[in-house]
């Protein structure tokens, strides 16, 4: 058994790592088997040697984020923890991010992960990026962050939202309604960031105006999007024709975000992904940049990481599928 104690100057400092009902504290003492006790802004650890020398420097980054004015909750503590377990302990400051946009609600919206702040920076500095990962990384909440930040900062006049209205499973012709309510539901996940962002008084109101355009990717043919902010979700059920249809779209003074998972794709066995198609085709060129999630940078449920860690490993097995890039993988017949 060994014990090491750590001092720490402000007791608010401690509260916030601890978390409500001490939820965090008992997070790592679970995970790494250790004892957690405070005494007078005191923290000591107990436990096997090499599971206290990871909590005191899992708790110290966590001070660290604390002492910066970062909430701590039940995420950042098994991200923390993760990196230190890594041997990136020393990563723990980059997580120190700018406030990306206010919500209605005047709730800031930041990046949660190294791999969210690569994204955020990419977006602010590349006219097109990609961001590919697995469902829960803040992907496309992300993109609408920035979206609305652009807009609000009035570095754009417009803020377009798209995704391709493909089925998973289902067919539109049996939904009822007119065309618009038939694609309304693959829309939703749009609608419901800028509900967020804006609020809905204000989202109608740019609505109305033109200054919000929320449609299917079919939409965009023949356009031209100038001074727009332009998002693609969901990118990985668009066809290699439409990729292109959609990235030739780039206007004057616009950005284009797209995003996808090129794990769920729901199209025919018979057409090929155009976001697949388009990491290998746009990799290397000028001004675009492509971000990779991984699992983890999920920052849903904490269950949402293990399922999507399962499934990556079930991937990786033979007669599967193969690696593609980091935190993505494709079926072995696609790879001849």
């Amino acid at each position: 058994m060994a014990e090491t104690t750590l001092n720490v100057d402000r007791l608010e400092n401690i509260i916030s790592v601890f978390g409500s009902f001490d939820e965090n504290l008992r997070i790592l003492e679970s995970e790494l088997g250790v004892k957690i006790t405070d005494r007078n802004s005191e923290l000591t650890i107990s436990g096997e040697p090499e599971a206290v020398a990871c909590g005191e420097r899992t708790l110290n980054g966590l001070l660290t984020l604390a002492s910066k004015g970062e909430s701590i909750d039940s995420r950042s503590v098994r991200y923390v923890l993760g990196l230190v377990r890594d041997g990136a302990e020393d990563k723990v400051g980059e997580l120190l991010s700018d406030v990306v946009c206010v919500s209605a609600k005047g709730k800031p919206v930041k990046a949660k992960t190294l791999g969210q702040k690569a994204y955020v920076e990419a977006i602010k500095k590349n006219t097109i990026t990609l961001g590919v990962g697995p469902a829960g990384t803040g992907k496309t909440y992300l993109a609408v962050a920035m979206a609305v930040e652009a807009f609000r900062s009035k570095n754009v006049n417009r803020i377009i939202l798209t995704r391709p209205a493909v089925e998973a499973g289902e067919r539109l012709g049996f939904l009822p309604g007119d065309l618009q309510s038939k694609v309304d539901p693959y829309l939703r996940p749009l609608y419901d960031a800028l509900f967020e962002m804006f609020g809905a008084d204000t989202y109608n109101k740019y609505l109305e105006r033109g200054n919000i355009e929320v449609a299917p990717l079919a939409y965009m043919r023949g356009r031209t999007l100038d001074d727009s902010f332009i998002i693609l979700d969901e990118a990985q059920n668009s066809t290699k024709e439409q990729m292109k249809m959609f990235l030739t779209r780039l206007g004057f003074n616009s950005k284009i975000v797209i995003t996808g998972d090129i794990t769920q794709i729901d199209l025919p066995p018979d057409k090929t992904s155009g976001l697949k198609d388009a990491v290998r085709v746009l990799e290397g060129v000028g001004d675009i940049a492509i971000c990779r999630f991984t699992a983890r940078d999920v920052v849903r449920h904490q269950l949402v990481q293990r399922i999507v860690e399962a499934y990556e490993k079930r991937g990786s097995e033979p007669g599967a599928s193969i690696p593609l890039r980091k935190g993505a993988t494709y079926r072995r017949k696609e790879a001849k």
